[in-house]
């Protein structure tokens, strides 16, 4: 009973600091110490500047938390995620049904994005379950993992799409834009899996 209620209380806590963190982006002030915990992890992935920056206003909530920090970073990919999603459904509804080589590239690119934010919206859900469904930690945290994946794979599956598509003002922005989302979700992926590392550890 007591390691239960333990238990409750952590997700709690848990629960309400990340929810602080998440909306107003600080519920305590950082110190330098927080803030290098932040540089320090994103060291450990592929685009560590744009983890830094997208991170740091976070740090004070973070403290020290590889679960918290995993949590904000998933949150932070799902909200890029969802703006490209909106982003390029509004482009796929111009340009329609256009039998063009650059319409085609732009309508599949909403639908993978859109497979793109359930799946991280999936993981988003997941760790916030983690302990409470009756499976173990590392079981849930390879769903989130699958999932991370399979985003960043849906995509890379969108910039595969406009390989054969001429240069222009759209695919230029449209390519970009991705690029921005592939490496916050490439960095949320790297976060959860160095804190599936703490859990085997």
């Amino acid at each position: 009973m007591e390691v239960q209620l333990s238990t409750m209380f952590f997700f709690f806590i848990s629960t309400a600091v990340l929810q602080a963190s998440t909306t107003s982006g600080q519920a305590f002030p950082p110190t330098s110490d927080d803030t290098d915990y932040i540089r320090t992890c994103c060291e450990t992935t592929r685009y560590p500047e744009t983890c830094f920056t997208t991170l740091s206003n976070y740090s004070g909530s973070i403290q020290h938390d590889p679960y918290r920090l995993a949590m904000v970073a998933i949150h932070v990919a799902l909200q890029n995620a969802t703006h490209m999603a909106n982003y390029v459904s509004n482009i796929s509804l111009q340009v329609g049904s256009s039998n063009t080589t650059e319409s085609a590239a732009i309508n599949d690119c909403s639908s993978v994005f859109g497979d793109a934010v359930d799946q991280i919206h999936k993981s988003q859900i997941e760790m916030r379950r983690l302990g409470w469904t009756g499976e173990s930690l590392r079981f849930q945290l390879s769903n989130v993992q699958t999932w991370m994946s399979a985003a960043l794979t849906n995509e890379d599956t969108c910039m595969d799409g406009f390989e054969g598509v001429a240069a222009d003002d759209v695919k230029a922005d449209v390519c970009d834009r991705v690029v921005a989302v592939k490496e916050v979700t490439s960095n949320a992926l790297a976060l959860v899996n160095r804190y599936a590392y703490t859990i085997a550890a």
